[in-house]
């Protein structure tokens, strides 16, 4: 591990003070105890949120910052130069470009706004202020997927032949979900596609390279759900039975086919609505020696197989350890898992440091234009080439 260095004191502001808000503040305050050598020493500064109990629950948490129930209250502040946005997926198109305008760094959430539109009206903004930005796609930084994805650039498995990516997880598949905003076209833009499925095309991107063209098939499981009240705040809420109802506008469920510039076929499927399943996140790669293969849920492991022998070939599983990707900035030997909140701050440290190649508005771009192409492919019921 790198030796501490003299750092200058970097404020940094959060727009939105929900959970993910917390995520973005905990790296943040995490982040010297594991990249010492970073050069720059994060300080909360502030936080921008229109609900009171959330700026309340916030500062409780983090200590005194100041509070704003107006974010662009939040980017006057001269103390302020680099800001996560974590609000809503509807506001981070006037916010993200709102953030470059103003000459501070941008670590924003995926997807980047509802639409590639969206996602470029950002990209086009950081680009034109010359800002750092950075995007949430946070699985790229485990370990055990940056081992993935050196095996594949060494040519480990051979030359890959077809690949799997799946996000299964279950917070709307309970029929008395509320139709909170991530059911509605005009907050929560295509549904599952740009909550789950971008996390997903992304990882394909990271592995296999640029795609070339989708075919896809949508569906909604559920098409009507209860109307939220004041108390469903979360989305893993359930609503009464007597609740009245509304029309679900997107999409709870994605299967796909898809195809890299390379030529490799990926079979692909994201579900908001799996019984039975959490979190169930992953890929495997299979090439002409061998395959690759892993589940976020067991993060610090990936399944590796290799070698001449071809049939019966065995699989191992190999932990992460030092020298996988930033696995040493937080254990010292393999057989620890990192966790979700440690993957965001390696994602923290890419934001921060010049050095560091982060996921960039370049990639949201890339992983909306894909989502777009889905829903038109689910449509049409043809290819579309990207």
């Amino acid at each position: 591990m790198e030796a501490a260095v003299e750092a200058a004191d970097l404020g940094v502001g959060i727009i939105g003070a929900g959970w993910m808000g917390h995520v973005h503040a905990r790296a943040y305050a995490r982040l010297p105890h594991h990249y010492p050598e970073l050069g720059v020493r994060p300080r909360l500064v502030a936080v921008a949120d229109p609900v009171p109990g959330q700026l309340d629950d916030f500062a409780a948490r983090f200590g005194p910052v100041r509070r704003y129930d107006a974010w662009r209250a939040l980017l006057a502040d001269p103390e302020v130069r680099a800001v996560s946005v974590t609000a809503p997926n509807a506001l981070h198109r006037e916010i993200g470009t709102a953030v470059a305008e103003a000459g501070r760094d941008l670590w924003i959430e995926k997807p980047v706004g509802l639409t590639a539109g969206d996602a470029r009206a950002v990209a086009d903004a950081v680009a034109r202020a010359g800002v750092r930005a950075a995007v949430g796609f946070n699985y790229r930084t485990f370990p055990a997927v940056a081992r993935a994805r050196a095996l594949l650039r060494e040519g480990a498995i051979g030359t890959p032949t077809h690949a799997r990516c799946q996000l299964l997880t279950d917070y709307a598949a309970h029929p008395m979900a509320p139709l909170n905003w991530r059911f509605t076209r005009e907050h929560g833009g295509s549904g599952v596609l740009g909550d789950l499925a971008s996390h997903g095309v992304d990882l394909v991107r990271f592995l296999l390279g640029d795609l070339a063209a989708v075919v896809a098939e949508t569906a909604v499981f559920t098409p009507r759900r209860p109307l939220p009240s004041a108390a469903d705040t979360s989305h893993y809420a359930v609503a009464a039975a007597d609740a009245a109802t509304g029309p679900v506008e997107n999409a709870d469920y994605v299967c796909a086919l898809l195809r890299t510039a390379a030529g490799v076929p990926v079979t692909f499927e994201a579900s908001r609505a799996a019984v039975g399943e959490q979190n169930a996140y992953g890929f495997s790669v299979h090439g002409t020696r061998g395959l690759l293969a892993w589940d976020f849920r067991r993060p610090g492991e990936l399944a590796v197989s290799r070698g001449d022998s071809y049939l019966n070939q065995p699989v191992t599983r190999w932990t992460a350890a030092p020298g996988d990707g930033d696995y040493g900035r937080f254990h010292p030997g393999a057989g620890n898992a990192m966790s979700y909140d440690d993957s965001k701050v390696a994602e923290a440290a890419d934001f921060l440091s010049p050095d560091r190649s982060p996921a960039t508005p370049a990639d949201a771009v890339a992983a909306a234009e894909t989502l777009e192409a889905l829903t038109t492919s689910a449509a049409s019921g043809a290819w579309v080439a990207l």
